[in-house]
Parts: structure tokens; C-alpha cells; sequence
């Protein structure tokens, strides 16, 4: 590949393994004779799990989580997006996306990834299974439904703790964002653990050790799950048969509880910035590609344009209009060095408890003492 004036600046970049993550950002640096973009994807779990700093080593561009800015700025892994792209740009794209993705990825008065991609947890219905049967509007009628047809949870990896952290929010008490501050109390983180035992009981076989990913499938290509009450939304899976809607709340009219995910694009502290690479990125983040180019390559844009654009939603089967009550809410999680292996830890503590093997006081005993401890003190920390 060569630019106008010899060969083109050449990058590496890490993504995630599923078309949602990879489609659009292959077929944008292919359309791009300017740059050179490799784009490598690791696995969904891998994603969510491995340390920022040991991808910046061999990648220019990372497709993140916000939860692991902490440890990335810690150990001074990432270039601050003020730096690439200007302020002005990132003063363009700050009301741009939708729900709290821009500020997801703003720490220490610095912004330090884009929004690309914007979900959170939803409601997925299949429609032919529950005729006539309108999504849940509390969580009170998901255990009503749970004891009629079969209602999984999403508790693989760290979905358990966000599960229990979004029924936490839409119960009005959203868990501490630092270890330093109570992390919930006692009515309340009790009150969220006896909702996903009650459902998770009754759960189809099988169903706590998938991935959203998995779960999805299941749910499209078999009939042993009617309804998950919160999986991480994928336009890629919405259709009029499996269709999606906002997360429950605990009482009619109230919050929709959701903890936000979606990805956002860094750049690493080994990566030289051109200008050819700030207009790329500036491309991926233009309303235009955000509503047509992404979606049309099974992306999931982050611009609220795309979100509230009639024929995007069309095409998407109602995938964006039926959950933007939900993102728009959404709770952002903790951002501290130390929190993805807290997450990991409470995870665990939580799928223990669902499965009735501790019980609940005893589990939030230790999720509030592991919460405590987590906050993870790294060598070489960034000034």
C-alpha cells in the first residue's frame, strides 16, 4: 500500500473476534490507500480479561473496555486522545455518542480512547416462544415469567458481578466506583443477589457458563431460552423473531438498570501519530460512517445520529429505538488500577451464590471485603 508521496504509515491493531468488533475497521483501513492498518482480533473472553499494557507492546491501536484505563494509566500504556486527534475534534465527538460511552473513557481530566462501538446490557425476547407477551417492565414480572418459561441469566466471566451491579442500579443504589467509598449496602446488594438466585434456579441447563455471545445463539438457534432480562446487546442477532428491549427497572417508570460496555479505540505509547492516522480515526467517528459504513459491515455505532436515525433502526429491526431508553441511563463501572480482577473475583461470588453453594449474606460479606482490598499499587507508575 502506498500514499501520494511513497508508502503509507504502516500500524498494528487489536480488536475483538466477532463481526460486531472487526467487519468495519477491516473494511475501513482497506478503503484507506493512506494508511497501512493490521487489523489482528483476540477472543471475547480475552478481550475482556487481558492487561492493556501487555498489548501496547506490540499494537499502536486497541480496542478497549473502559474498565481498564486504571491499570493502563498506571503503567502509562496509552497516549491521551488531546494529543492525537486536538481538543477541538474531541470537543466535536463529546455530545455526540450515545448514553455515557465518551465519558466511559475520560480519566484525570484526559480522554484516552473514542467511542467506536456503544452497547450495554438489554433485554433479548424471542417473540414466537412468548406471543403476545410484551418485555418485563420489572424486575417482579421477570421472576413471574421465570416461573413460566424458561429465563436465563448472563453470569459467564465478569457478567455475573455486572448483573448484579446493573439490578443494584435500577434498585437505586449503584455499587461504589472505588474502593475507598462503602460498596453497597446491605439491603440492597442482599435484595439484588436474592433476584438472580430466584431466576437463576430455574435457569435452562447450561446457561451460566455461556458468554453473551453464546447465549445469543442459543437463543437463535434453538428454543430453550424465551428471555434474557440482561445480555450486552448485538444488533447482529436482532430480528423479528429475537427481538430486544430495555432492561428491566425495579419499579414501573424507574431506572433502567444497565451497566454500559461497548469499545473504544486508544492509541499506544509505541505509535507514531500522522496524519494519515488522525484521519482515518476522524473518519470512523464522522456521523456518516457512524450511520451507514458501520452498520452496513455488522457494526454497532456509538454516534446517538446512528441510534435515532429511522432507517438504521429499520434495518436493525428495532434494535436501536427499543433499548436507547436503557444506554442513555446506563451506569459506567470502576475504572481503578486493580478492578478487572476484582470483577473477575466477585463474578465467581456471585455464580456461587445464584447457584445456591454460599449463601447471600455470607457472598456479600465477600464481595464488600474483596471490593476493599482491590486497588492494585503497579511499579513504573506513569506521572
Amino acid at each position: 500500500m502506498t500514499g501520494a508521496t511513497g508508502p503509507a504509515p504502516a500500524y498494528r491493531g487489536i480488536t475483538w473476534d466477532h463481526p460486531r468488533g472487526r467487519d468495519a475497521l477491516r473494511a475501513a483501513a482497506a478503503g484507506d490507500d493512506a494508511v497501512d492498518i493490521d487489523w489482528q482480533a483476540h477472543s471475547l473472553e480475552h478481550f475482556e480479561s487481558h492487561p492493556i499494557d501487555e498489548l501496547a507492546r506490540d499494537f499502536d491501536l486497541i480496542v478497549l473496555d473502559h474498565p481498564h484505563l486504571g491499570e493502563a494509566l498506571e503503567l502509562g500504556s496509552l497516549q491521551p486522545m488531546e494529543d492525537v486527534v486536538g481538543p477541538e475534534l474531541l470537543e466535536r465527538w463529546a455530545g455526540a455518542s450515545v448514553g455515557p460511552s465518551f465519558e466511559s473513557y475520560r480519566m484525570l481530566g484526559r480522554q484516552w480512547a473514542l467511542p467506536l462501538d456503544a452497547a450495554t446490557q438489554v433485554a433479548a425476547l424471542r417473540t414466537d416462544l412468548l406471543p403476545g407477551v410484551a418485555a418485563p417492565e420489572t424486575w417482579a414480572e421477570v421472576e413471574q415469567l421465570a416461573a413460566e418459561a424458561p429465563v436465563a441469566l448472563s453470569l459467564a466471566g465478569p457478567h455475573a458481578f455486572l448483573s448484579f451491579a446493573s439490578i443494584c442500579a435500577a434498585l437505586g443504589e449503584p455499587v461504589a466506583d472505588h474502593p475507598e467509598l462503602p460498596f453497597v449496602s446491605d439491603i440492597t446488594g442482599s435484595l439484588a443477589l436474592d433476584i438472580l438466585r430466584s431466576i437463576g434456579a430455574r435457569a435452562p441447563a447450561g446457561s451460566a457458563t455461556q458468554n453473551p455471545i453464546a447465549l445469543l445463539e442459543r437463543m437463535t438457534a434453538t428454543d430453550e431460552i424465551a428471555y434474557l432480562p440482561l445480555v450486552y446487546g448485538y444488533v447482529t442477532y436482532s430480528s423479528p423473531v429475537l427481538r430486544f428491549a430495555d432492561a428491566p427497572a425495579a419499579l414501573p417508570g424507574g431506572r433502567r438498570g444497565s451497566t454500559i460496555g461497548g469499545t473504544g479505540i486508544a492509541v499506544s505509547r509505541r505509535a507514531e501519530v500522522t496524519p494519515e492516522l488522525v484521519a482515518h480515526i476522524t473518519r470512523l467517528l464522522s456521523d456518516e460512517t457512524q450511520r451507514d459504513f458501520i452498520p452496513r459491515h455488522a457494526g454497532q455505532p456509538s454516534a446517538r445520529a446512528a441510534w435515532t436515525d429511522a432507517d438504521v433502526d429499520r434495518s436493525a429491526s428495532g434494535f436501536y429505538g427499543a433499548t436507547l431508553a436503557t444506554i442513555e441511563s446506563s451506569w459506567v463501572r470502576p475504572r481503578y488500577a486493580g478492578y478487572i480482577l476484582f470483577q473477575s473475583a466477585a463474578s465467581a461470588l456471585v455464580r456461587e451464590v445464584v447457584a445456591g453453594a454460599l449463601p447471600v449474606a455470607e457472598g456479600l460479606e465477600r464481595l464488600r471485603s474483596a471490593f476493599s482490598t482491590s486497588v492494585l499499587r503497579t511499579e513504573g507508575v506513569a506521572s
